[in-house]
C-alpha cells in the first residue's frame, strides 16, 4: 500500500492475536516518530489525512504509526471479549512499539486513545515523548458515553455509501455543523466497510457488549493520579466545543493541573474533532516540533 502513503505492519500480540498497524514515512528517521490510537470502535483509517501531512507535508516530516486495536480494522477479532479494555490494548501497543524497534514517541489519542496514553503513562513512562489528547481527559461524561452505547445498539445497516453517510450525518450531524459533504465522506471510509450486505461498522460486533454492564446514573472511575504522573510531559489538548464526553470543567481542571498544557477548542464540532479539520495538522505539527526544539536545547 506504499502508493497510498503508508506500508501495512503486521505484529503478534502477548496472547497471540496478529494485529495491524499503518506505517507512514517509514523513511523518515529525523525527529520523534509519531503514534496514533483511535477511538473505542475506531481504526488507523481515522489517521490517514493527519498521518499524510505529518509524514510527508509538514515543515518537519515523521515517521507516523496508527494502530487498529485487537478487534478492528485489520487486526484479529478476539473470542475473549473481556479482553477489549485500555490495559490489554496498552500492551499490544507496547508490543507493537517494540516490534517496530520505537524505544520513545509523541502519541496522539483520540477518546479511548487517550485513555490508554494514561495507561501507558503508568506501564512505561518513558515511552511518551509528548502527548496530543483529543477530545479526552481524566474524567469522561456519563451522558456521552451513553450516547455511544445508544448509537452503537441502535447502528443502521446502510447499503450504499449515500445511505452511510446520511446515517451518519443524522446522528451526529447536530455536534458537527461545521462539517460538511467531504467530512463525512471521508468519516464513513474510515468507520465502515464494504460488503455484499452493504456497508459495516469496521468492529468486533461484541465490543459493544462491554458497554452493556456500565451504569450511566452513577459517575464514571476517573484516571486524574495518572493524569498527575504525567505533569513533566508537554501536553496539547484538543476539545470539541460541542462535546458530550469531555467538558469544559474537566478542561479547565487539567489545565489548572498541568500548568504548560496547551489547549485547542474546535468550533462547530463534537466528539471527536476530525484532526484533518480547521488547521489541526498545522497546529499539531508545530506543536510536535516547538516541544521537540525545546527539549533539544534543554
Amino acid at each position: 500500500m506504499a502508493s497510498e502513503g503508508f506500508s501495512d505492519f503486521f505484529y503478534t500480540a502477548p496472547d497471540g492475536l496478529k494485529l495491524h498497524a499503518r506505517v507512514y514515512g517509514e523513511a523518515n528517521t529525523a525527529g520523534w516518530p509519531v503514534v496514533c490510537l483511535p477511538g473505542l470502535t475506531r481504526n488507523a483509517r481515522d489517521f490517514h489525512e493527519l498521518a499524510l501531512y505529518l509524514s510527508g507535508k509538514a515543515k518537519s516530516p515523521r515517521k507516523v504509526i496508527a494502530f487498529d486495536y485487537r478487534g478492528r480494522g485489520l487486526s484479529d477479532y478476539d473470542p475473549d471479549i473481556s479482553h477489549y479494555n485500555v490495559g490489554a490494548e496498552a500492551g499490544d501497543v507496547l508490543a507493537g512499539l517494540s516490534a517496530l524497534g520505537i524505544e520513545q514517541a509523541a502519541f496522539i489519542g483520540t477518546s479511548r486513545g487517550g485513555l490508554i496514553i494514561h495507561v501507558l503513562g503508568v506501564l512505561k513512562p518513558a515511552v511518551l515523548k509528548t502527548i496530543v489528547l483529543n477530545d479526552i481527559g481524566p474524567v469522561i461524561e456519563a451522558d456521552g458515553l451513553a450516547h455511544i452505547r445508544s448509537y452503537l445498539d441502535r447502528a443502521p445497516k446502510p447499503k450504499t455509501l449515500a445511505e452511510a453517510v446520511d446515517a451518519q450525518r443524522h446522528v451526529h450531524g447536530a455536534s458537527f455543523p461545521a462539517l460538511g459533504d467531504a467530512d463525512w465522506a471521508r468519516m464513513v471510509a474510515a468507520i465502515c466497510r464494504e460488503t455484499e450486505a452493504g456497508f459495516v461498522p469496521d468492529f468486533d460486533p461484541a465490543l459493544v457488549d462491554t458497554l452493556a454492564s456500565v451504569d450511566f446514573s452513577k459517575p464514571l472511575p476517573d484516571l486524574w493520579p495518572q493524569f498527575d504522573a504525567l505533569a513533566a510531559v508537554p501536553l496539547l489538548v484538543i476539545r470539541g466545543a460541542n462535546s458530550k464526553l469531555f467538558s469544559g470543567a474537566t478542561l479547565a481542571e487539567m489545565q489548572r493541573r498541568h500548568s504548560g498544557m496547551e489547549t485547542i477548542v474546535v468550533e462547530g464540532q463534537g466528539h471527536a474533532p476530525f484532526l484533518e479539520t480547521d488547521e489541526l495538522p498545522a497546529r499539531i505539527a508545530a506543536f510536535l516540533d516547538r516541544v521537540e526544539n525545546q527539549v533539544e536545547y534543554k
